[in-house]
């Protein structure tokens, strides 16, 4: 996929005022019309960076709440503090289109912890890069020209047409803002949300899985553009699925994401 064109130059084009113009590499696997959750989740924590910063602190977590599938249109993001505070800060965000809340997510600004502090790392380090972007296989039924033609992957073990467990290294191919820089965060928001996808032990052939949320907490921020994910998925009769992954760059890990899912027999066609 790295060798095609990607579907936009961004993921998005400001409008101004918190109102974005969603491009065609926001399109998530199911329908070409519908998001995937990757770009608004970096939309939001964007959001989140720029709102009343204070000097020393940085986003520590972020959780989105998707409210309903959000289409790829014209979005409007708003921000506001909820709990103010030098050493730490509790923010509220929204995402509407056209008036309606399609999403709604939280998060926590924290003082960031003093340069003396010695490391504490419990994962053990990723695997190496792989040297090439090998072909996924099938993707019958599935709209490849959004985001997932957007990303860079390079897959270790499992992927999306292969049953998970799986680890990946990924970048993004487009900025998430036309013509700014993604932050460590944006980078990190835009990817996590697709851990359900690498992990998933489920046949999406025959069952509808979909995330009703994403929380990623980083104890530090990622660095240089590629970062690895390691996902799995696990799910019980009777309840639901839960997906959880370890996040790294090549220096190590440096955080989590956490999925929660809704499992439900696949409507025949």
């Amino acid at each position: 996929m790295s060798d095609d064109a990607p579907p936009a130059p961004a993921f998005y084009e400001p409008l101004g005022g918190g109102r974005f113009a969603s491009t065609p590499a926001t399109a998530g696997p199911w329908s070409p019309g519908l998001q995937h959750g990757g770009p608004v989740s970096g939309l939001i924590g964007r959001a989140f960076e720029r709102h009343d910063p204070v000097p020393g602190t940085r986003v520590a977590r972020v959780t989105v709440e998707i409210l309903s599938p959000v289409p790829v249109a014209v979005l409007d993001v708003a921000v506001r503090v909820v709990r103010p505070g030098r050493r730490v800060a509790h923010l509220e965000g929204e995402v509407r289109h056209e008036g309606r809340t399609v999403v709604r997510a939280t998060a926590w600004r924290i003082l960031a912890a003093p340069e003396r502090l010695e490391p504490v790392v419990h994962a053990p380090g990723p695997p190496p890069l792989p040297g090439a972007t090998p072909p996924f296989g099938d993707w019958e039924d599935l709209h490849v020209g959004g985001y997932v033609a957007a990303m860079e992957w390079r897959p270790v073990e499992g992927h999306f047409t292969r049953p998970g467990p799986g680890t990946i290294w990924a970048r993004p191919r487009v900025p998430l803002v036309a013509g700014e820089a993604d932050t460590p965060l944006v980078r990190a928001l835009t990817l996590a949300d697709s851990a359900s996808g690498v992990g998933s032990q489920l046949d999406l052939a025959k069952w509808l899985i979909i995330n009703t949320d994403v929380t990623v907490a980083l104890h530090r921020d990622p660095v240089g553009e590629w970062l690895c994910m390691a996902a799995s998925l696990d799910a019980s009769p009777g309840g639901s699925a839960l997906c959880h992954a370890t996040l790294a760059d090549a220096s190590g890990e440096f955080g989590r994401a956490l999925q929660t899912m809704l499992v439900d027999d696949r409507p025949p066609d």
